[in-house]
C-alpha cells in the first residue's frame, strides 16, 4: 500500500480541506446453496434503502471518489487502489467465501492470521471471482495485510505479480455503467485521450451519502456493532480511500464537524479489541487494522 496514504486520508478528519471540491456475521454461515442467499443479500443495507440497484463495496467506494461531472477521481489520490482491494476482501467475507484461520497462541492479532477459504462458489462479480481463483490457488495461505499489497501489486517478489488485479477502477466503472449509474465518455488532456465516466444517476449516489451521513448524525448509534455492517465497512473504506471528505463537504460547519469527529472515533478504536466483541465481523477490523500499519 501506498506509504502516505494512511496520512492523507487522517487528514480530512482533522482539518476541513477543500470545501468547493468536494450480515451479519459471515464466519458462522454454512457453504454450498446459501452462499447465494448471501449474495441477494448483499447491498441491501438499512431497511430504507432503495433495493432496485445493488452495489458492492467497491462500486460503492468508487462512486463516492467519482467527480460527478468530469468522472474521474482526483489525480492526487494515491489511496483509492488499496481502498478498493480492502473492499474485496470485506465484501468477499460478508458473503460467506473468506475468513480468518482461528485464533492460537501464536496467532492472536489480527494481521498475524492468515485469510482462508470457505467456498469458492462464483459470485457473479468478475473481480471477487478472480480474487477467489488467486485465493484458492494460493499455498501456503496469505495474511489481510499482504493480500491487500499483492492484489495491489506491490510486491517485490516477481513470482507474486500475477496476483495484481489489473484495471480495477475501470472494471468497477463499466459495472457502474451496466447498472445505469454512470456513463463512458472521451476526454482530451492535451497529451492523452482518457475514458471518463460520469455520474448520470445522481438520485443512487445521493442516497448513499445521504445514508453515511446519517450513520454519524441522526442514526448515530456510538457503538460499531450496532451499526449496519456495511455502513461501516464503507465508512472505513471511504477513509481509507481518502473519500469521505466528499461525503460530508455538503454538511453545514457543524454537523460536518460533528460527523468527522464521530468517524474518527471510530476509526481510532482498537481494531484487536473491536474484533472480540460480540456481533463483530473479524475481517472488517482486520481491513482498518491493516490500513492502520501501512
Amino acid at each position: 500500500m501506498h506509504p502516505g496514504c494512511s496520512a492523507e486520508a487522517m487528514t480530512t478528519l482533522t482539518h476541513r480541506g477543500r470545501r468547493a471540491d468536494i450480515s451479519r456475521n459471515a464466519d458462522k454461515r454454512p457453504e454450498g446453496e446459501e452462499d447465494s442467499e448471501l449474495d441477494m443479500q448483499v447491498g441491501e443495507g438499512d431497511a430504507g434503502d432503495s433495493k432496485d440497484i445493488r452495489l458492492t463495496l467497491m462500486e460503492e467506494v468508487l462512486l463516492l471518489g467519482l467527480k460527478d461531472k468530469e468522472g474521474y477521481t482526483s489525480f492526487w489520490n494515491d489511496c483509492i487502489s488499496s481502498g478498493l482491494r480492502g473492499g474485496i476482501l470485506m465484501e468477499l467475507a460478508m458473503r460467506g467465501r473468506i475468513q480468518l484461520e482461528p485464533q492460537t497462541l501464536r496467532k492472536k492479532r489480527l494481521l498475524d492470521r492468515k485469510v482462508l477459504l470457505k467456498s469458492d462458489a462464483p459470485t457473479g462479480d468478475v473481480l471477487l471471482d478472480e480474487t477467489l481463483r488467486h485465493l484458492k490457488a494460493t499455498e501456503p495461505a496469505e495474511t489481510v495485510q499482504t493480500w491487500i499489497e499483492l492484489l495491489t501489486g506491490e510486491t517485490w517478489n516477481p513470482f507474486k505479480l500475477q496476483y495484481q488485479l489489473r484495471n480495477v477502477r475501470e472494471r468497477i466503472a463499466k459495472n457502474l455503467v451496466e447498472k445505469g449509474i454512470l456513463t463512458t465518455e472521451k476526454q482530451n488532456f492535451l497529451l492523452f485521450d482518457m475514458t471518463t465516466h460520469p455520474v448520470t444517476n445522481t438520485t443512487e449516489k445521493q442516497r448513499l451519502v445521504k445514508k453515511l451521513q446519517e450513520s454519524v448524525l441522526d442514526r448515530w448509534v456510538n457503538d460499531p456493532h450496532r451499526m449496519d455492517k456495511r455502513t461501516l465497512a464503507l465508512l472505513i473504506l471511504a477513509h481509507a480511500s481518502d473519500v469521505l471528505e466528499n461525503v460530508f463537504s455538503s454538511l453545514a460547519d457543524e454537523k460536518y464537524d460533528v460527523a468527522m469527529n464521530r468517524s474518527k472515533d471510530l476509526l481510532d478504536r482498537d481494531p484487536e479489541v473491536e474484533a472480540t466483541k460480540t456481533g463483530s465481523m473479524e475481517m472488517i477490523w482486520a481491513v482498518l487494522a491493516a490500513f492502520n500499519k501501512s
